[in-house]
């Protein structure tokens, strides 16, 4: 029986069968390069950035997913470059164990291709997020060629989600626009605004205190302009009159 076929229904288990404990150690390969940690790292602050006040989502990559003993014993498959669980608590793990879950698999997965995965994610991981993890939304993105495919479960099979006229796939569990920019995966709101990492947060926070800084030092320019012309004014009216006092005491009133 193939690895496939034997996941495919991994809820109908002997009852003899005993779970292992759920305080399991991720077991993942590292990243493939630089390309892959940088998009991985791209989606998960992204993500908890816009969901900052939401405490009931696991967000995270590279991470193990143990479904099934025999799971435990396959090199075959690992668990997911990006995934997001909904309807959960917002807290450190060592691995995503579904026993240990309330049964609980992602509602969004995304696998960032390489050469050496791209037939895995296409093929036998698609399967197994299919039919084994019934994962609502799939999506794969190569940061070398930009292929971006997404699929929607839908009775049971993945249909292949149409891109908007900006080439982004909505994501109906996350309520947000997958697409690319500048070369990379992000997320986009239903608006189209580009969800924002930490770092240009920051970015625009600190050149929002420099505008700020410059129209407070502007208007104190302007105010300080404001009381040089007034105090010139009003040495002008002294000065005049000073002249007419001097008039009237050589001249008399001036005439009507």
């Amino acid at each position: 029986m193939s690895l496939a076929k034997d996941l495919e229904t991994p809820e109908i288990e002997p009852e003899d069968v005993i779970f292992p404990p759920g305080d399991l150690w991720s077991d993942e390969p590292p990243l493939e390069s630089e390309l892959h940690l940088r998009q991985l790292l791209l989606l998960i602050e992204c993500l908890e950035l816009w969901w900052k006040d939401r405490q009931d989502f696991y967000a995270f990559g590279n991470l193990t997913i143990y479904y099934s003993p025999r799971q435990l014993k396959s090199e075959q498959f690992r668990g997911p470059d990006f995934f997001v669980v909904l309807g959960t608590e917002r807290k450190p793990r060592k691995s995503w164990v579904v026993w240990q879950e309330d049964g609980k698999y992602p509602n969004v997965i995304v696998e960032v291709l390489s050469d050496t995965t791209a037939k895995t994610d296409r093929g036998l991981k698609k399967q197994i997020y299919q039919d084994t993890f019934r994962t609502p939304e799939y999506f794969w993105f190569d940061p070398k060629t930009f292929e971006f495919k997404g699929f929607q479960l839908v009775g049971g099979q993945y249909q292949e989600l149409q891109p908007n006229p900006q080439g982004w796939l909505w994501s109906q569990q996350l309520e947000l626009y997958l697409g690319i920019s500048e070369e990379k995966l992000r997320f986009f709101t239903p608006d189209g605004q580009l969800i924002p990492t930490p770092q240009e947060v920051a970015i625009a926070e600190q050149q929002q205190r420099e505008l700020a800084q410059q129209q407070a030092q502007a208007a104190q320019q302007q105010a300080q302009a404001a009381q040089q012309q007034a105090q010139a004014a009003q040495q002008q009216a002294i000065e005049l009159e000073s002249m007419l006092a001097r008039y009237r005491e050589r001249f008399g009133e001036l005439p009507d």
